[in-house]
């Protein structure tokens, strides 16, 4: 291995070592174990001369068949023993691998987190965590537990006899230089496969959850190929590195065989010229025999070790991603007298090339219907990722209450928000749950209530479970799902209530809900609309006209179609009226 090669796997060893080190107690009773257990196989051949030369001098055979059936029930307990532990611990390692990602990932920032496939950071957590298992636990054991038994027999065999232990050598080093020179490549190629596996998961899940838009673009053989070739790539990989591990295994065969072999006919010639005692050439050959287990051992443990490395480092890439932080000493004021209940200050933000919204000013009352309306791309969903808090400001302020946002938590500020996403994800459970998400601690009478504030109290009641049906296409259409995610939302009623274009795809009868709702909630608070369709928001207090990142002008309906070219456009485009005339052309 070269330096710069050494200087990769040092952090990803510290990594292994970072997951390893709470057990480090545990580690070393395996260590213990291990060595005692070796110790026990050691003596076995040397027991098994005393057992011959008793038979050879007449002498009592007690004392060395005692000594091997001790050895015999030591050896069971001391191994089984060790392979419980290192089992459990191995298994405490995934967890705690597994926790430790978990929690990185749901405290990252958004950008972090979508800036990723989801398949692929799932495959870290599942898979990856799996080829710690070993590596962090039962590897290094039995890296040190080989090494010593080696070690312990090539000193034995040299007890017995030096000139069949030079035979043996020779053989051993060639094994070492084939693994050495095998090892790094088989290591390469395996993690190569995780990677591509780690790419299938990722284009897999996305192509499962559009699976829609897949049959109806008659795409299904074209996603196929697409998750297969990723499929493909990691089998080339898993074959080449077998195929390397099987002529490492059969070299590493052969050379025993061989050392064997030739340890026989140089030990029979010796045994004939009177220089090495039978029993002596018996024990020898045993060693030799063994040989195998613990070059076995090291080599299967390194591979082993290896997999892990890779995986520690893709681990690594989990744990660097960027978290939301709070403010050291961030607390959690009330809000300043008559201050407005959101307000942006010269805003600046982007997602790491150029600002998507700039020098954005915004004043959001504390009750009313503040309608944010532009073309595609003009700031909309990033502005409301920066009330959220979802992105952070490269530039200006944003405050809450009248008090800069920095001193509010990230937990704070957004109990006093809520927020309906423009796809409504229906998250894994009931109807039940899918209302409780964001206030598990709300009645049945509230649940309730909110459901009839959707217009979905009926539909509910009528289900064979109520609220305990599972939520699903199965269970309950688009549109009503939509209406789930915005009583989840009004549970509780929140400072400002977010909606991402609640009505972009929705019938009429959830979008006149959605707009009922909206009035309601806006005679007691702040609502906040981004809004594609304008029947959305033609009734808002304020609209907010947006275009490259900024914003044009604001104003109530009847005042932007006097005023704003841009307003007049899209509300032609969409054949909205006004309410008292026609709508007009759109401007060329």
């Amino acid at each position: 291995m070269n330096p710069p090669k050494v200087k990769q796997a040092l952090p990803r060893l510290r990594v292994l070592w970072s997951f390893a080190r709470p057990h480090r107690g545990t580690l070393a009773l395996g260590l213990a174990l291990s060595l005692i257990g070796s110790a026990a196989t050691l003596a076995t051949p040397m027991v098994t001369k005393w057992v011959l030369d008793s038979l050879g001098s007449g002498g009592s055979l007690a004392g060395p068949v005692g000594t091997m059936l001790a050895l015999l029930v030591a050896g069971v307990v001391i191994w089984t023993i060790q392979w419980v532990i290192l089992g459990e611990l191995g298994e405490r390692v995934v967890l705690d691998a597994r926790e430790s990602m978990v929690k990185r990932l749901l405290r990252a920032t958004v950008p972090a987190v979508t800036g990723r496939p989801g398949g692929e950071l799932v495959t870290r957590v599942t898979s990856d965590t799996v080829l710690l298992r070993e590596a962090a636990s039962s590897s290094v054991i039995g890296l040190v537990n080989g090494t010593v038994t080696l070690v312990g027999t090539l000193v034995l065999m040299a007890v017995l006899d030096l000139a069949l232990l030079g035979a043996t050598v020779v053989s051993v080093v060639v094994l070492g230089v084939v693994f050495a020179v095998l090892m790094p490549a088989i290591a390469r190629e395996q993690e190569l496969a995780q990677d591509r596996v780690g790419k299938l998961g990722g284009v897999l899940e996305g192509t499962l959850r559009a699976i829609r838009t897949v049959k109806a673009s008659r795409a299904e053989a074209r996603q196929t190929e697409r998750v297969l070739g990723d499929a493909r790539a990691a089998y080339r990989h898993s074959v080449r590195a077998v195929r390397r591990e099987a002529l490492a295994w059969t070299v590493a065969w052969s050379g025993i065989q061989f050392a064997i072999i030739l340890v026989l006919g140089l030990g029979a010639w010796r045994v004939s010229q009177g220089s090495l005692e039978v029993s002596s050439l018996i024990a020898f050959l045993l060693y030799a025999f063994g040989l195998m287990d613990p070059v076995t051992e090291l080599s299967r443990n390194v591979t082993t070790l290896q997999a892990g490395i890779a995986a520690a480092g893709r681990i690594r890439d989990v744990d660097a991603l960027d978290v939301e932080r709070d403010e050291p000493g961030a607390t959690a004021p009330g809000d300043s007298a008559d201050a407005p209940i959101l307000e942006l200050r010269g805003v600046v933000a982007g997602y790491g090339g150029e600002p998507a919204v700039r020098g954005v000013d915004l004043v959001v009352p504390r009750r009313g219907h503040t309608a944010v309306v532009g073309p595609s791309g003009a700031g909309k969903t990033t502005l409301l990722s920066l009330v959220l808090r979802f992105l952070e400001p490269s530039g200006g302020e944003l405050l809450l209450g009248g008090r800069p946002y920095r001193e509010h938590g990230h937990s704070e500020l957004r109990a006093r928000l809520a927020y309906v996403e423009q796809e409504t994800p229906v998250l894994p459970g009931t109807i039940r749950d899918n209302l409780l998400f964001t206030h598990p601690d709300a009645g049945e009478d509230e649940l309730w209530r909110v459901l009839r504030e959707v217009r979905l109290e009926e539909v509910v009641a009528a289900l064979p479970d109520g609220l305990d049906t599972p939520l699903g296409p199965s269970s309950m259409s688009g549109g009503q799902r939509q209406r789930i995610a915005l009583a989840r939302a009004v549970l509780r009623a929140p400072d400002v209530l977010l909606l991402d274009e609640a009505t972009a795809q929705v019938d009429g009868l959830t979008e006149a809900a959605v707009h009922e709702c909206v009035r309601e909630r806006a005679r007691h608070g702040a609502v906040v609309t981004v809004a594609h369709r304008l029947s959305t928001v033609i009734d808002a207090d304020t609209i907010v006209v947006m275009e490259d990142g900024r914003v044009r002008a604001s104003g109530a309906h009847a005042e932007l179609l006097a005023t704003d070219e841009l307003y007049r456009e899209l509300v032609a485009a969409l054949r909205i009226s006004d309410g008292t005339a026609p709508a007009p052309a759109v401007v060329a």
